[in-house]
């Protein structure tokens, strides 16, 4: 079984809940930026859990069970009963380029033992594409990747990883998860509508989109927008691109996360690639709160009939900025899917990082809920 403490930190009161636990074995620490930069809170952690690896990110959001909370820190700690769990870290200018900074992370950690990983990225410098390609590709089989790109609210500044006493940007911090009494699920679905025709992708440079169809991207764009183009990007997070490959694999939503005027091109969270097929989408908040129940299903479904004593949740910053005042909604319906007696804990990224289900591909995601559920034997 899985024991689970969790603490949240606040600039008034400092940390609540806090209790040393000297046989956790892992603590995930999501916050505010500004936090872990002016306070002691990383210390304060390190020196409760001496034993634990401890990883964690900057977020737009931070989650505790079915409660969104911003300008917090928020502490999970965890004791597995049998299970071991081991840290690696990479900084991403140490390599060429994203993709070979995951294939060095994952090679960090691979054993015949080894079960899941966790990964937490930078969430401004990274392409968060290409590492997870490099993750994918190095992983041994059977063994999937989930995780998420760190966040820095709105502002889309600067990000920083945890691990262990450091807290910088440009890192990419992973947890392996080790031994058989471990059950690991996971899931990841998103809940928009697509409106529009398809389009074909004909120019584009990694998560840099110019043309659809022959014609300006941007153009197009803002002429399906109407009056919401005026308030771009801003606004692009309630229609984001759905993307499909050209062989009909699985689909992905991609968000816009900035405007190049002077070049005609749209920025994106993932890359956009030449050949590929876009369609505009659109919120339908039943349907994303629908998406967060079956990304939750899905996610249990791994877990062989056990009950997940624990589940990571990563949504996306967009959901939230859409779902406004009702995000609280989507972690009711986990909480409805999920159990009572599981812990949730999470927060909200630029980017998901997930399969969709069991026996999928594990890919970068925008506008999705994913959650990992953890149980064991």
């Amino acid at each position: 079984m899985i024991e689970t403490r969790q603490a949240t930190w606040n600039p008034s009161d400092g940390w609540r809940d806090l209790l040393a636990d000297e046989r956790a074995n892992l603590v995930f620490l999501f916050g505010a930026r500004e936090h872990f930069e002016a306070s002691s809170a990383i210390e304060e952690i390190n020196d409760c859990y001496p034993e634990a690896q401890v990883v964690g990110c900057s977020t737009a959001g931070e989650i505790r069970g079915t409660e969104t909370s911003d300008q917090t820190i928020v502490s999970t700690a965890i004791r597995f009963e049998r299970a071991h769990v081991n840290g690696a870290l990479v900084q991403l200018s140490d390599y060429s380029d994203s993709e070979a900074a995951g294939r060095a992370l994952i090679a960090k950690l691979a054993t015949k033992d080894l079960r899941h990983v966790v990964v937490l990225s930078d969430g401004n410098v990274v392409n968060g594409s290409d590492l997870v390609s490099g993750l994918r590709d190095t992983a041994p089989d059977g063994v999937q990747v989930t995780g998420g790109l760190a966040g820095d609210a709105e502002r889309f500044e600067t990000t920083l990883v945890i691990y262990g006493r450091e807290a910088r940007p440009a890192l990419v911090a992973a947890v392996g998860f080790y031994g058989d009494s471990l059950r690991v699920g996971y899931g990841s679905l998103g809940g928009w509508d697509s409106f529009g025709p398809e389009r074909l992708i004909t120019r584009s440079e990694g998560n840099v989109l110019y043309e659809l169809d022959g014609h300006s991207a941007l153009g197009l764009y803002r002429k399906y927008l109407g009056p919401y183009a005026d308030n771009l990007p801003t606004s692009s997070f309630l229609f984001p691109l759905g993307l499909r490959v050209a062989d009909g694999g699985e689909g992905v939503v991609r968000t816009v996360l900035a405007i190049d005027e002077d070049k005609d091109a749209m920025i994106f969270a993932g890359d956009m690639p030449e050949g590929n097929y876009a369609r505009l989408m659109k919120a339908n908040f039943d349907r994303l709160i629908g998406g967060a129940e079956l990304a939750a299903k899905n996610s249990s479904e791994g877990l062989a009939g056990h009950p997940p004593d624990l589940a990571l949740l990563i949504s996306c910053v967009g959901r939230r900025i859409v779902l406004k005042q009702r995000i609280e909604e989507e972690l009711e319906g986990v909480r409805r899917v999920l159990g009572d007696k599981t812990t949730l804990a999470g927060f909200y990224s630029y980017g998901e990082i997930s399969p969709f289900s069991a026996n999928t591909t594990c890919r970068l995601h925008n506008q999705t809920m994913t959650i990992t559920t953890f149980a064991e034997n």
